[in-house]
């Protein structure tokens, strides 16, 4: 779990809920950083084969993570899955606020016209990965915010990595922190400095994996 600056004990309550089990940290980072600078905290600190990330407030349930698991064992497990609300066989079983989902859709729109992303959900809060193949990206990734999902689908894609679309349910959980107005435009921001980072090397280029394999 990554606590992002919290200042109402949060870190503190979730160490204590987490002390009989071993395998399980609690990681702060340095102040509020955004989403993107602690999944990128999570996962280069995650010691399995494979990484879920998902959200605290488990709006899509972890019940449907055995179908991330079976679509990465199509893929030898390499690469990456990805939850998406966009498919025809996805549940949305409480929307967003009509507002925010409208904007999402358009925003999503607008990514793959940009970044010619195939996804019709790049969004979405729930992602397995192959530790090996995407620590590599994490390693080099740069957006702190909200759009380091695109920033992880882009250079994987462009990369060479497989990574699949799931269809999985969705439960709107209220008490979003991303701003109607300011957020998406700084997303927007960011898709394009994901593509011109991207041009210029940033990322490095070729497939490597952090295993050697």
């Amino acid at each position: 779990m990554v606590d992002d600056g919290s200042t109402d004990r949060t870190a503190e309550m979730a160490r204590a809920a987490l002390a009989g089990w071993p395998r399980a940290r609690v990681l702060s980072n340095p102040g509020n950083r955004g989403k993107g600078y602690s999944i990128r905290h999570g996962v280069l600190e995650a010691r399995g084969e494979l990484v879920l990330v998902t959200d605290a407030d488990l709006s899509t349930p972890i019940e449907d993570a055995p179908r991330l698991l079976d679509a990465l064992a199509k893929q030898g497990g390499r690469g990456v899955a990805i939850g998406s609300r966009g498919l025809a066989a996805s549940r949305v079983e409480v929307h967003q606020n009509p507002v925010r989902e409208a904007m999402g859709k358009v925003f999503n729109r607008i990514v793959r016209a940009i970044t010619r992303l195939p996804f019709a959900d790049t969004q979405c809060g729930f992602k397995l990965m192959s530790r090996a193949d995407v620590m590599p990206i994490f390693q080099k990734s740069r957006i702190d915010g909200f759009s380091y999902d695109v920033e992880l689908l882009y250079v994987a894609v462009r990369r060479g990595l497989a990574v699949v679309e799931v269809p999985v349910t969705w439960r709107d959980a209220p008490g979003s922190k991303v701003g109607i107005l300011s957020d998406p435009m700084r997303m927007l921001r960011d898709v394009w400095r994901i593509r011109r980072w991207h041009a210029s090397g940033v990322y490095g280029g070729g497939e490597e994996r952090a295993d050697g394999a």
